[in-house]
């Protein structure tokens, strides 16, 4: 049975369209698909990138809720409206909801571009966490892939993989190995998850 995903982004959503193309045509062909994008970011290229696949989108807005619970709780009707079954985050910059969390437990993806638990935690997100490897003089960096729990990157990894770091690297040149990283290694996640779930069945 195909599952349904749900994925939740806040940027250019260049994970998002690694996950759709594998599901088009890669490892989760016949497994999965992608049925809503929903971003917190009306500008979040993630939406229109949604939009020319014809997936389900919405923009879900902090500030037009007077509390996390409530932004967290649309969220969640969203996602159950369209019966999805994994959620995916690629690159969300927000916490994601502790109803949202219970509700989907062992099935919330993150991706995230270092080798946690290094380099994890609130505020280490995209070149925030290439400058803290390049300053700290990592001879390796690298992506997982984690089930999402209450806390910033302190769930369940489910992969990872490493890129070497070299002396005179900037963090954009870290940046462009790991991400390149990211695309091969979120679908191979994801289709593991689902093996995972169907074992459970």
């Amino acid at each position: 049975m195909i599952k349904c995903l749900g994925v939740l982004s806040s940027g250019e959503g260049s994970n998002l369209q690694s996950i759709i193309d594998s599901t088009n045509g890669g490892i989760l062909k016949g497994l999965a698909k992608v049925v809503l994008v929903i971003s917190n970011n009306p500008n979040a290229y993630a939406l229109k990138r949604a939009e020319k696949e014809s997936i389900k989108f919405a923009c879900v807005e902090r500030k037009s809720f007077k509390d996390e619970e409530s932004f967290n709780d649309v969220i969640l009707t969203e996602l159950q409206g369209m019966k999805v079954d994994i959620v995916c985050l690629a690159g969300y910059l927000r916490l994601v909801g502790q109803r949202i969390i219970r509700d989907y437990r062992n099935k919330v993806l993150n991706i995230h571009p270092a080798l946690l638990p290094k380099f994890g935690g609130k505020g280490m997100y995209g070149c925030h966490v290439h400058a803290a490897v390049v300053k700290s003089r990592e001879t390796v960096s690298g992506a997982t892939v984690h089930l999402v729990d209450e806390n910033y990157d302190t769930g369940k990894i489910i992969m990872q993989r490493e890129v070497r770091v070299f002396e005179n690297d900037m963090p954009q040149d870290v940046a462009g190995r790991v991400l390149a990283v990211e695309h091969k290694i979120y679908p191979e996640a994801i289709k593991i998850l689902i093996g995972d779930l169907n074992k459970n069945l």
